[in-house]
């Protein structure tokens, strides 16, 4: 089996030589249009959001970058690229059966060369008797969640398609898997019972799902506390400012102390993901940037020369006798 090739670069409208700024810039710019929260039409932004986490998945880690810079030549044409084993199937090794899976956020071709996807063997359950009975192998997979999911927790249909490697015969199982509230990076997520069948009796193995948290273009996740920047005038920072402020649980009225200085980090308690049924949620944290404008009118220039010669603030003064 082949599996299309995917063009990350064209799915961020970047050059190959693009830099890492450049990635992240594309990739926020591309999140922001077509997160579902905030297009018009749904399915096709939740679809378009996916591909452009993939390409940012790929793109912005460079050890993942240079594998996959390295596929070969034919990535100018889309040509099809075979399996690494050559043999089409995922996970068992040579001659196991191949599966696919669809729902979980990931194409073909990002599980193949950088996901997750394969099987575990067997963990030892057995039932002896005449004849040993063996449980059937794990199967593990990746499963992409955006953080508003992680937030407030989701059912996902995920399908999952098996192909006999002697008779080619294709089987499709369809379930629903269950995203709890404050799923975490890298969380292993158990559906019992649908890996591979058991030996001689044995029964059957389980599915793990691995949580891959979808890069979001304004939170970043570090466990269950959330970070995020906010920019500020001058003003706002000298003077202090309320300002409303988005998170994943609704807009915040957030209080920006007098005198606040570029870098500084402001703490709001309890707006992080949650921590399971009985820990407290997570924090959320505002990290303060300062933005200079680069254009002012003749009026405002006058303002600012003003306000230099009225004060007494000389911040290369402090410190020093």
């Amino acid at each position: 089996m082949t599996v299309d090739y995917k063009d990350y670069y064209a799915v961020l409208g970047v050059p190959r030589e693009a830099s890492a700024e450049e990635i992240k810039q594309a990739f926020r710019k591309l999140a922001r249009q077509y997160h579902p929260d905030v297009a018009r039409d749904k399915a096709q932004a939740e679809e378009r959001f996916k591909e452009i986490n993939e390409a940012h998945e790929v793109l912005s880690d460079p050890e993942k970058r240079r594998r996959y810079d390295e596929l070969g030549a034919g990535w100018r044409d889309g040509a099809g690229f075979p399996p690494e084993d050559g043999t089409g199937a995922r996970g068992g090794g040579a001659g196991g059966p191949e599966f696919h899976f669809r729902g979980t956020g990931f194409s073909d071709f990002f599980e193949q060369f950088f996901g997750g996807a394969g099987f575990r063997e067997p963990g030892g359950r057995r039932r002896y008797g005449a004849r040993p009975a063996e449980a059937g192998a794990d199967i593990e997979g990746d499963l992409l969640v955006t953080l508003e999911e992680a937030m407030h927790g989701t059912v996902r249909t995920v399908s999952l398609q098996r192909t006999d490697p002697e008779t080619g015969e294709a089987r499709v199982e369809t379930f629903e898997v269950r995203i709890p509230p404050g799923a975490s990076q890298d969380r292993r997520i158990r559906v019992p019972g649908r890996g591979e069948p058991g030996l001689d009796g044995g029964p059957p193995g389980d599915l793990f799902f691995r949580v891959r948290h979808a890069a979001h273009p304004d939170f970043e996740a570090r466990g269950a506390d959330l970070h995020r920047t906010l920019t500020l005038a001058p003003w706002e920072a000298v003077l202090g400012a309320d300002i409303v402020v988005p998170t994943l649980d609704g807009a915040i009225k957030l209080h920006i102390p007098a005198g606040s200085a570029a870098g500084q980090s402001l703490r709001v308690k309890g707006r992080g993901l949650p921590r399971g049924r009985t820990g407290p949620p997570g924090d959320l944290y505002v990290q303060l940037e300062i933005a200079v404008p680069t254009h002012v009118t003749e009026v405002q220039r006058a303002a600012w020369e003003r306000l230099r010669a009225l004060s007494t603030y000389n911040p290369r003064s402090e410190g020093t006798s």
